[in-house]
């Protein structure tokens, strides 16, 4: 007896602060600009995504009507015909008038919920007639965005420093959530985008535009958007696709299309100086700095930042027979991947042939190997066209 009031007054107790506590952190939360309990959907910034969101809580509310009248019956009845107070509980077989009042207003109710519900994902799946195609494909870990009709096409890659993944440096608000190269797309335009997949299942989601596609080896998805508002918005991998798939942001920005257009010519301008620097001699200084920078955000993932690999599992780059052998191996390694090891990607179509002669050549100077070599993108180019 002593323990049950002892429960009673504990729970009492915690019922009475528990509020007042919840209220106190959710108030210092607001104040701090941090959102808490965030656990319904998002409403986003397109009319696909608002729509969704609408369907969500109109079918949220009939549940809680439901379940309010189902429940309320129940213990209604429970407590009106209690035994104590005499009742018996009465003997039928069955009620002609309960068995159709049981089958035709749920049939009812599922038809009303499912016209409003057929109109959204026809809207959802209407991916036709679109002012801009975008071709997204996932690799093992970052995204490729290929602007259909233009030669705009690039890389998009984690782009948090390594030193906060390595709990060095404090995390920012926007960790594991950041790219080298967002997607840049107009507002006020319907976008197509057509998902696939190089390596393994990925999955490109983005809450505030009410976009998540499965990117599937071999198959093409389409989903569609049109923004409404400029702004930055932030997604990531939703399939589990390997040991580095919390580290495969999707960082969208929304501008408007005068500045699209701008992004766009100056991106298809970088892209025609790429394929002129192929024929360009550069010095070992320029490659090294540039290989630098393409090994830290293309191969650090799995051989890491000091190319010392992780052992059973990436091999090492540091003092690495590949590194330090036959130049002919070392490219091949590199532009066409691994035929034993299907973690070590084909790169000859990721990279280009400026970006794969400076990263080979620091990888076979770097983290002491010192081999005094030096790639010319002229050497990819012929070495491709063997």
């Amino acid at each position: 007896m002593l323990m049950g009031l002892k429960r009673l007054f504990a729970f009492l107790t915690i019922s009475a602060i528990a509020p007042q506590l919840f209220a106190q952190e959710t108030a210092q939360k607001a104040e701090e600009g941090v959102e808490r309990w965030g656990v319904n959907m998002t409403q986003g910034v397109t009319e696909v995504s608002r729509t969704t969101y609408d369907l969500h809580m109109l079918i949220f509310w009939i549940c809680v009507a439901i379940g309010i009248v189902v429940f309320g019956v129940m213990f209604y009845s429970m407590w009106r015909h209690r035994k104590s107070k005499g009742y018996k509980a009465a003997q039928f077989h069955e009620s002609t008038l309960v068995e159709l009042a049981w089958t035709i207003v749920p049939t009812l109710i599922l038809v009303g919920m499912a016209i409003p519900a057929t109109k959204t994902l026809y809207d959802i799946y209407d991916t036709k007639e679109a002012d801009l195609d975008i071709m997204i494909t996932g690799y093992q870990w970052k995204w490729k965005y290929d602007y259909l009709g233009s030669d705009v096409s690039f890389f998009s890659n984690l782009s948090t420093p390594r030193a906060q993944i390595d709990n060095q440096q404090p995390k920012n608000e926007n960790y594991l959530l950041e790219v080298d190269e967002p997607l840049v797309v107009p507002v006020n335009q319907k976008i197509r985008f057509l998902i696939t997949a190089n390596d393994v299942i990925h999955a490109w989601w983005v809450p505030d535009l009410a976009v998540k596609k499965d990117a599937i080896p071999g198959f093409v998805n389409e989903s569609w958007t049109r923004i409404d508002e400029p702004g930055i918005y932030r997604g990531q991998c939703a399939e589990l696709c390997g040991k580095d798939h919390g580290f495969m942001p999707i960082v969208v920005k929304a501008v408007p299309q005068d500045e699209y257009h701008s992004w766009l010519n100056d991106r298809a301008a970088a892209a025609a100086k790429i394929k002129e620097l192929t024929n360009k001699t550069f010095t070992f200084d320029e490659l090294y700095e540039r290989g630098k920078k393409v090994y830290e955000s293309t191969c650090a993932a799995c051989h890491q930042v000091k190319g010392q690999g992780v052992p059973g599992a990436f091999p090492a780059i540091a003092g690495s027979r590949i590194a330090t052998g036959a130049m002919d191996g070392h490219l091949s390694m590199v532009v066409n991947g691994s035929p034993n090891n299907p973690a070590m990607q084909a790169f000859g179509a990721q990279l280009s042939e400026v970006d794969l002669a400076a990263v080979i050549t620091y990888q076979r100077n770097a983290f002491g190997n010192n081999m005094g070599d030096t790639v010319q993108p002229i050497d990819i180019l012929n070495f491709k066209n063997k």
